[in-house]
């Protein structure tokens, strides 16, 4: 019988945590443009004066949070340098939070101690945002209030309510801002007049990191990460590489340097190489099609699942009319009501540009006209794993 028992290795790793996303670095790197405007936005803080609400914007893995932190980390130090202002701040993740009345209620007992705080259910909203005012008007002094994902909030209620607190009457005591991230670029264009006016006083927008911005991340990550000379060169170029090209996607690239460290740990070697990057690169892949395909929706897999059986039997690239048969006949053996062929081409679109299918255009001229066949573009192994829930109930 193999022995497992486990003994520490450092070989790889000084400090491992560094990679991870909740580790937040002494300085932030290759974000000089947005960390300038959104200094300038936070600065009525430290003077003691009523703060801005802002809103940033950008896709995931931009460094929005990353940057608040380090930001808001900043202020509170220098702030108890500052005769009479009191900051307090707090921060929410609205992910899983669906309504207003929900992240009120967060708030309420992230400002109240274990013993006032209140149930999920069972009061009015009115008195939730009562509940809500009467605590920031306790605390006193500068609030600012961090929703991280607040795209995810169904109604815009609670951003009304809490960036006109003060105009409103609704807060005496407390100097109130608010701080809105997301991950959704149109999320501000859905917000109502009033609410766009007073929550995006003022903008910051993360744009996407590029190679050389990424090479800047994970060589400070590395320098806090890793042992001495253990990765080999090219290692952080390969990984920053594949950072912008993810989308220019910081936590992606940090993770792919996480799994090759990994890798390079799992088969014993000293130094982590650029062959090592390569199966992390192929390991990350895979957990990140899972993901995406079961966070789908159920027509959505249910025409990757048909294409999945076309593949299987040998019959792709395919062209998209026979995925509509046999989606078809998939979704009525699910007891499901099939929705239109141009669904359908609308759900293939998304999966090839999710890069777990692929397309290729045929233009036959006049007599045989243009066509798409799709075929997959990721393992049977990942996709199936995707589909597993959906699988398990065929």
């Amino acid at each position: 019988m193999d022995d497992f028992s486990f003994t520490p290795n450092d070989a790889i790793f000084e400090n491992r945590e560094a990679l991870l996303e909740e580790w937040t670095p002494d300085s932030l790197v290759g974000r000089d443009k947005e960390l300038t405007r959104y200094h300038a936005a936070l600065q009525p803080v430290i003077n003691n004066e009523t703060p801005s609400n802002v809103f940033l914007y950008g896709k995931s893995g931009v460094g929005k949070t990353a940057a608040t932190r380090y930001l808001l980390r900043t202020l509170e130090r220098d702030a108890t340098d500052v005769p009479e202002l009191e900051l307090t701040t707090i921060e929410v993740n609205c992910d899983g939070l669906n309504t207003s009345y929900q992240v009120a209620v967060k708030l309420v007992n992230e400002l109240r101690e274990p013993g006032r705080q209140i149930s999920n259910t069972g009061y009015p909203q009115a008195s939730v945002y009562e509940f809500l005012f009467d605590e920031l008007d306790a605390y006193g002094g500068t609030v600012l209030i961090v929703l991280d994902e607040v795209d995810h909030i169904g109604d815009d209620s609670l951003l009304y309510k809490l960036s006109r607190a003060r105009s409103n009457g609704d807060i005496s005591e407390a100097k109130l801002g608010v701080i809105g991230i997301s991950n959704d670029l149109d999320f501000r264009t859905q917000l109502s007049s009033k609410v766009q006016s007073s929550l995006c006083e003022k903008e910051v927008s993360f744009s996407a990191y590029d190679a050389d911005e990424l090479r800047l991340v994970l060589e400070q990550r590395e320098r806090v990460a890793f042992q001495d000379t253990v990765l080999e060169d090219g290692v952080i170029a390969m990984c920053a590489a594949y950072g912008a090209k993810d989308s220019g996607d910081a936590r992606k690239a940090l993770d792919l340097l996480l799994e090759a460290g990994d890798v390079a740990r799992e088969s014993g070697s000293d130094i982590v190489t650029e062959s090592h990057v390569q199966e992390a690169r192929e390991r990350v892949q895979t957990d990140q099609v899972v993901e995406g395909i079961q966070n789908y929706s159920q027509h959505g897999k249910l025409v990757l699942y048909a294409l999945t059986r076309l593949h299987e039997r040998g019959d792709t690239p395919v062209r998209t009319r026979e995925v509509v048969e046999t989606y078809r006949s998939v979704a009525r053996s699910e007891g499901v009501s099939p929705v239109s062929e141009r669904s359908v081409r609308d759900y293939l679109g998304e999966l090839a540009q999710l890069g777990i299918t692929g397309v290729t255009e045929h233009n036959r001229g006049k007599d045989g006209g243009k066509y798409n066949e799709h075929q997959l573009e990721q393992s049977v192994s990942a996709v199936r794993s995707g589909l597993l829930t959906l699988l398990e109930s065929a």
